[in-house]
């Protein structure tokens, strides 16, 4: 019998069976299967066919002008630009993911409509296959929807809980002009950034600095200098508005006890002097930083260093050029011998090497046979080959385990509405920008006696370089602060023993790469 001739009712014999429409009884093979096909590539797609065509062309077309629309505006702002500055803003998030659920429930409910539409009523053979067809259709809208509406909730919660609604602090605040403007950092010629890096544990009590790095960044070209604090400064001064400043008046000064990474301990032990202050040890860690090197430090950026070893290994590891061999899993006797307290000796080559985050953490932390400042330029070629390296695109890879080590180790006092507005920074970094390394290594800087008005020649020289006809020299001492440096009360030791002498190539800030 064939598919054209009436088949009987399994009512009464004789009873004709319900009319059917001619595309009923003479679907071809392949028209079901192309039609599920075409409305599962295009919203609709497969309706045109069917009496439901007016309804396909309509989800056609919406379908294009939403298509098109969002071409053009990555089109004219850059895919990874427009991306990034969605995925900094909450509360479009949330609405994407709204509209992406809407969308995939009407996407799945038209290729449901074109499988029944399209169905082959006088043919069962193959009905389950046409079943599973129909099924894999609706999955295969159905998973990346419901990946990318958690990935907008775990992107949303992310910069709700690492960024703050406010700026952090009164006058910190980065004066940006209008974020969507055209260069929302038209009227900030520089934007500096405190990178903490915290000890912070359950075995440990309070907050010791274990690194301090501050970003300088021409927001124009992108060029960064990255300045190392050493963590064992003596007498750092505080900033008249700083109550511990009325504490102590010649600096933090109570011999080789009182360093610059016990600041943030300090302050938070004292929260008689900070009424109504969150984070004291916070703010008067950035107070100090600012005072040091001269500069208004705009925001700060805290990462337990516990996160480190995730955080890089949720990146996907980073390549680093290694200058030094360095020990993994030792420390150093007092009689100065490397003892490896792991289940075997193991060092970091020198050479190009690909670190994971276990050998990242080693490589930036370690001082068994080296000192601080060999640490802390270790410290800056890792960020800054993290600046470099971080991919928006491959990160996605494993961004729920990227932002659940973000949310738990990191946190953040740029204010949530001026994101979109940093990523075109960090974009103007890795695009064009250079980024140079300060050295304040042993030669340059006494860590016992520190000179901080030299401190602060040397950053104002690295961040504009002086014409080539000039002979000062960086190591002179004694001579005016910059022109808009603070000087720092404290900032001179009588009792401090002559600087060690530097070179010029001592104190100049050089490409990282150079370093690295």
């Amino acid at each position: 019998m064939s598919d054209e001739e009436p088949l009987r009712s399994s009512g009464r014999p004789g009873t004709p069976p319900p009319p059917a429409s001619r595309a009923e009884l003479r679907s071809p093979p392949g028209t079901y299967y192309r039609r599920v096909a075409l409305g599962t590539i295009l919203p609709g797609a497969g309706l045109i066919g069917t009496r439901w065509r007016v309804l396909g062309w309509v989800l056609v077309v919406l379908a294009l002008v939403t298509g098109l629309l969002l071409l053009a505006r990555a089109w004219r702002g850059g895919l990874v630009r427009s991306v990034l500055d969605v995925a900094v803003r909450p509360e479009v998030l949330q609405w994407i993911g709204v509209a992406v659920m809407v969308a995939a429930v009407v996407w799945i409910g038209s290729i449901v409509l074109t499988a029944e539409q399209s169905w082959p009523r006088r043919r069962r053979a193959g009905r389950w296959w046409r079943v599973a067809f129909a099924a894999g259709a609706c999955l295969v809208i159905a998973a990346p929807a419901a990946m990318a509406v958690r990935y907008l909730d775990v992107q949303s919660t992310l910069i709700d809980e690492v960024f703050v609604a406010d700026g952090f602090g009164e006058g910190r605040d980065v004066a940006l002009a209008d974020v969507a403007a055209a260069d929302p950092w038209a009227d900030v010629p520089r934007v500096n950034t405190l990178l903490i890096g915290s000890d912070a544990g359950k075995d440990r009590w309070g907050v010791r600095t274990d690194s301090l790095m501050l970003v300088s960044t021409d927001t124009k070209t992108g060029d960064t200098l990255l300045i190392g604090i050493p963590r064992n400064l003596e007498r750092v001064p505080f900033p008249d508005d700083n109550p511990l400043s009325a504490v102590y008046p010649n600096g933090y000064d109570c011999g080789d006890e009182c360093l610059m990474n016990g600041i943030w301990t300090l302050a938070e032990s004292r929260p008689d002097l900070f009424e109504g202050v969150d984070e004291p040890g916070r703010q008067s860690t950035v107070d100090v930083v600012g005072e040091i090197t001269g500069l208004e430090v705009d925001q700060s950026v805290v990462v337990n260093l516990r996160g480190f070893r995730a955080l890089v290994d949720a990146m996907g590891g980073v390549d680093v050029n290694v200058r030094e061999r360095v020990c993994v899993e030792c420390h150093q006797t007092p009689s100065g011998r490397i003892e490896f307290t792991g289940e075997k000796e193991e060092w970091i080559e020198p050479g190009l090497q690909h670190l994971d985050g276990r050998l990242a953490l080693w490589y930036s932390r370690s001082r068994a046979g080296s000192d601080d400042f060999s640490r802390m330029r270790r410290q800056r070629c890792v960020a800054g080959a993290l600046l470099d390296q971080a991919d928006p695109v491959s990160l996605l890879r494993s961004y729920p385990q990227l932002a659940k080590v973000l949310k738990s180790n990191v946190s953040a006092d740029i204010p949530a509405g001026e994101l979109s507005a940093w990523v075109d920074l960090v974009l103007r970094i890795q695009e064009g920008g250079s980024i140079r390394s300060l050295p304040l290594t042993s030669k340059v800087v006494e860590p016992g006696y520190p000179d901080f008005a030299k401190i602060r020649r040397l950053v104002d020289k690295a961040i504009e370089p002086p014409a080539a006809t000039s002979t000062a020299s960086p190591s002179t001492t004694g001579s005016p602060a910059p022109s808009g440096s603070t000087t720092p009360s404290g900032s001179t030791s009588p009792t401090a023993p002559p600087s060690p002498t530097v070179t010029p190539d001592d104190a100049d800030a050089a490409d990282l790469s150079a370093t690295c």
